[in-house]
């Protein structure tokens, strides 16, 4: 497997993946407006760092890495952060540690950058990402944790955002 930063032209595919995997985990056929924010991938690699796998040429995963706080992409105000968006396998190569290699990166990139810590935010239906966090020495951090009221969620039932702290 490689894992490498994306190329421009591998934005749409990686947007078309990350949408297919995160419908798969909510069972759904629309994630409302989140799904053009998950789709746009060539924001999130103008703002921050998107970082490809692929497995015999095939990209099959992505994740964006977060440098720092003052980036559109941020859900944090640590200055010492970083931190890890939008995760997401192509669900035919899930189960193959495509998700553990990229998270791996972004924890080596963190170290580059001298972050103290990286925060990430997840929801409860993703219980194999969390597990997987836990495993890489990750920890529950409640008072890091976002309730997203926005389309299709409401003040009434918001989405739980699940956020977990690596210290470095």
């Amino acid at each position: 497997m490689e894992i490498r930063l994306i190329r421009p032209d591998e934005s749409a595919a990686l947007g078309r993946i990350t949408v297919a995997a995160y419908r798969q985990l909510f069972s759904t056929d629309s994630l409302g407006s989140y799904e053009d924010e998950l789709a746009d991938v060539e924001a999130r690699r103008l703002d921050s760092e998107v970082y490809v796998a692929l497995d015999d040429g095939h990209l099959c995963g992505g994740v964006t890495y977060v440098p720092d706080s003052g980036r559109a992409m941020s859900e944090f105000d640590d200055p010492d952060a970083a931190g890890i968006r939008m995760l997401a396998v192509d669900p035919a190569f899930q189960g193959r540690g495509v998700g553990h290699a990229l998270v791996e990166v972004c924890i080596a990139r963190a170290r580059v950058d001298e972050r103290a810590r990286i925060i990430l935010h997840s929801t409860p239906v993703m219980v194999v990402a969390q597990a997987m966090y836990v495993r890489l020495g990750f920890v529950r951090a409640p008072e890091f944790d976002v309730f997203y009221d926005g389309e299709p969620y409401s003040t009434e039932e918001p989405l739980h955002l699940v956020a977990y702290v690596l210290t470095l």
